[in-house]
């Protein structure tokens, strides 16, 4: 997947429109070109490449104190978020508006999150029930129970569960259950011996006691559950797999009958908790970590009914704690996302009432999004930059020196396979069971949490539908899905900041939508997409041979990317991020192929005074211009598969002699690596 991070841009933006395909786009030379605007001249291309094609403009506009970051992708969600504040103010200003409508669910959920008045005289009585609930239990049963609803409503306390497709049958749905329960974002903030890191277990310590007495908990009590709290997750951390050792679903899949689960994990009420989530007649489950669960049963004994009824409260706050009243909003904000992230201040309410509104009600807005605002087209030239995709992606598989024959003709049939999701969906999801009114933002939130959880749920014994989306069309980012052998591209990732009023030039197309058709696809064939054949299951269709050159390749992009410093002494983490390595080298090379193949690259046009080869370099960096602070870079490297923006420029371009032929990179130049350890996979 892109990284899912949103990030500002300054100045306008509109979306593009298309010329037919027939005819020939018009390039002005006279309007200035974001590309050349950008560049930082005094920064030389084969040191810093990220540098020199972003500088200027991260001079120019410094994190705004209430972002992680600023480039291009808080550009586009900036752009996205004002159209979405518009449907949503224009539906919450209709008088007598239908009951269960659309614009009814959209304007009342957006004015019940923008009523600071209500949610400050509320405080955190909407869930006095709840918590009421939770003091009655007894017994772990009662535990189990709760955990369950929390499930469907909030957060995922003790582990995770749900339901996707088998993967080694992707026909069926299947229960999955794997490791969680921890409310840092990854295990090694636990255990990690940095001042950044024990710094961080200090602070969430005291953001845990913070939220017990907003919950009317005296200090004292509030200071001990909270330092009791933190012992239970470091257990729970410490049996937790590496989140790179997650990533491999071969390892990473066990299939046991429901029976063997009960003995497996004999204080877990198995039955009570499915149920309570609404399934019924289980009768094997997937389990990612065994070894987890069997741990998380010994826990569940080691500690009081009193110590889990604590953690229960804090995981049902924690997770509903940013749609509640300021003073729990900001005890929130202050660990999540200043601690974590680094952000000074938090969002102006409108653009987090929208952003949400967005979450829970993104299949109605879509809808809206798509009539309203997508370009006319936009399917037609996303669906013509990805056949070019493909057909290049082909051409390489063809021509591998390290793939046997009968691999390469597997290679080509998954390929073949491979089905494009562009634009938005045929049909979309019906959410008229759910409830929205003004009375309660948070009530809404939890709804339409319910909503979606019941959704997925339901999905269990009944057919796979692989028609449908995991994504809006409003939504910046996208993915590939093994299981389906899909990749899905939402329709506003056509946008392409800084041409307004104009078509961008095929360099600029191809290096960021086709580098991002390159890189889904190319995930279908990365360390872990090619253990999933043309049908979407885990299988075997590589030679043994073909599988040790193609490790042996890996292996060179997990040492280079191990060798990168992101912040302080932080070194990158190659292992957990070789796929998203591997799929970027990919797109790059695929995105810089098929713009080959384009008129622009074959006449040699100058636009800007740029050729087609420095504007498609230049459009590669542009597609991950981002400035992020420090904390954010470090929180991101030690819990995201997604190298860090800059890594994203400088990796691929690193491994391409096209870039150093463009830029005259010579020997001595920071981003200069020997042709023996260049990584050439695809």
């Amino acid at each position: 997947m892109k990284n899912t991070l949103f990030f500002s841009f300054v100045g306008s933006l509109v979306l593009l429109t298309f010329t037919p395909s027939c005819m020939k786009s018009k390039y002005s030379d006279d309007k200035a070109d974001a590309l050349v605007s950008h560049i930082d001249s005094t920064v030389k291309p084969g040191n810093d490449f990220f540098e020199y094609a972003n500088g200027m403009w991260f001079k120019q506009n410094p994190i705004p104190a209430s972002e992680q970051s600023n480039g291009i992708f808080q550009l586009i969600q900036d752009t996205i978020n004002a159209q979405v504040r518009k449907i949503c103010e224009t539906s919450a200003a209709i008088q007598n508006v239908e009951k269960g409508s659309n614009k009814q669910k959209i304007g009342d959920l957006f004015y019940s999150g923008m009523d600071s008045t209500l949610l400050n005289k509320k405080g955190i009585s909407d869930l006095k029930n709840d918590f009421a609930t939770i003091d009655q239990i007894k017994d772990l049963n009662g535990i189990i129970k709760e955990a369950a609803y929390i499930h469907t409503v909030s957060s995922a306390p003790l582990f995770n569960v749900y339901i996707a497709q088998d993967d080694k049958n992707s026909s069926k749905y299947q229960v999955y259950i794997s490791q969680g329960g921890l409310s840092l974002p990854d295990r090694n903030f636990y255990f990690d011996t940095d001042a950044r890191a024990k710094t961080i277990r200090d602070k969430f310590v005291v953001e845990v006691g913070n939220m017990f007495k907003i919950m009317g908990y005296e200090e004292s009590y509030a200071k001990q559950a909270a330092s009791r709290l933190m012992e239970m997750e470091t257990s729970l951390a410490r049996t937790s797999r590496k989140r790179e050792d997650t990533r491999d679903p071969l390892t990473n899949y066990h299939k046991m009958t429901f029976a063997a689960l009960i003995t497996l994990t004999p204080n877990v009420d198995w039955k009570t908790f499915l149920n309570t989530t609404g399934l019924t007649k289980v009768d094997s489950v997937v389990v990612g970590q065994p070894e987890f669960l069997a741990a998380l049963n010994g826990y569940l004994k080691k500690y009081t009914v009193a110590d889990w009824k604590n953690y229960l409260k804090y995981y049902l706050l924690n997770g509903l704690a940013p749609y509640m009243d300021d003073k729990t909003y900001m005890e929130d904000f202050n660990f999540y996302t200043a601690t974590l992230k680094g952000v000074k201040e938090p969002k102006p309410r409108w653009k987090r009432v929208v952003e949400q509104t967005d979450r829970s009600l993104g299949e109605l807005i879509g809808q809206v999004y798509v009539a309203e605002y997508l370009p006319k087209g936009t399917k037609e030239k996303l669906v013509e930059i990805g056949n070019a995709i493909k057909e290049v992606f082909a051409e390489r598989i063809k021509a591998l020196d390290w793939m046997s024959a009968p691999t390469k003709e597997k290679a080509l049939k998954k390929l073949n396979a491979v089905i494009m999701k562009v634009g938005y969906p045929d049909k979309w999801k019906d959410l008229s069971a759910m409830q929205v009114d003004r009375t309660s933002y948070v009530k809404n939130v939890m709804n339409a949490n319910k909503w979606e959880f019941n959704y997925m749920i339901h999905k269990y014994g009944k057919p796979v539908d692989r028609t449908e989306w995991d994504m809006q069309p409003q939504t910046y980012n996208a993915y590939y899905n093994p299981s389906n052998n899909e990749i899905v591209i939402p329709g506003c990732n056509i946008i392409v900041p800084g041409y307004e009023g104009r078509m961008a030039d095929d360099a600029l197309l191809y290096s960021i939508i086709g580098g991002t058709f390159g890189h889904e696809i190319t995930h279908g064939f990365d360390d872990q997409g090619c253990k999933y054949n043309a049908s979407g299951n885990l299988a075997n269709w590589w030679t043994s041979s073909d599988s040790l050159k193609f490790n042996q390749k890996t292996k060179m992009i997990v040492k280079q990317f191990n060798d990168y410093v992101a912040v302080d002494k932080l070194h990158i983490n190659g292992e957990l991020t070789q796929g998203e390595n591997i799929a970027d080298l990919g797109g790059v090379i695929m995105g810089y192929e098929a713009f080959k193949k384009t008129s622009q690259f074959k006449d040699n046009k100058i636009i800007a005074g740029l050729n087609p080869s420095q504007r498609f370099f230049l459009g590669y960096a542009l597609a991950w211009m981002l400035n992020m602070r420090p904390e954010a870079i470090a929180n991101q490297v030690k819990s995201n598969e997604h190298a860090p923006a800059k890594w994203r420029v400088l990796g691929p371009l690193s491994n391409m002699p096209e870039f150093y032929e463009t830029f005259s990179v010579k020997q001595g130049d920071s981003m200069w690596r020997p042709e023996n350890e260049r990584v050439k996979i695809w």
